[in-house]
């Protein structure tokens, strides 16, 4: 007879190996190796107001929808002050630091608590997964001050 606290996490275990097993299944769309993502504003190091737009730039791909599964295309997310990269093999989260821009969105309206913040963009795929290799910009760091 198993004890109750072992049979209890063989479901738990069996929905997280299911979770593992479909992750592996989610496609990455190829991207080409030229692909470049960078922010057009504002630029590394800059000082904004707490309210700003952020204007994306993409060469050597183009913009589609999320749901729109197009060859060479992606949408927008910007991260927002992240230490690393969310799994590259799982779409990207929805959350504070994660923003997507899904409906195919070149530039956005963002407000930032004042202090020093990192930016980047990463393109995911129409799963919202990101491309292989990634299409990744650099990371900048920007000063938001109480008003400007």
């Amino acid at each position: 007879m198993m004890p109750n606290t072992l049979r209890r996490g063989i479901p738990a275990l069996m929905i997280l190996l299911s979770a593992f097993a479909y992750a592996a299944d989610l496609p990455r769309s190829p991207a080409p190796e030229d692909a470049e993502l960078y922010f057009i504003s504002p630029q590394d190091g800059a000082t904004v107001a707490p309210a700003l737009t952020v204007r994306f730039g993409l060469r050597g791909m183009g913009v589609a929808p999320a749901g729109i599964d197009a060859p060479n295309t992606g949408h927008h997310h910007l991260l927002i002050d992240l230490e690393q990269l969310p799994p590259l093999d799982m779409p990207l989260p929805a959350n504070e630091h994660v923003v997507h821009f899904g409906a195919g969105q070149t530039e956005a309206a963002i407000t930032l608590t004042p202090g020093t913040h990192t930016l980047q963009l990463m393109l995911g795929n129409h799963l919202h997964i990101p491309h292989n290799p990634p299409v990744v910009s650099e990371k900048i760091t920007i000063m938001v001050t109480e008003s400007q």
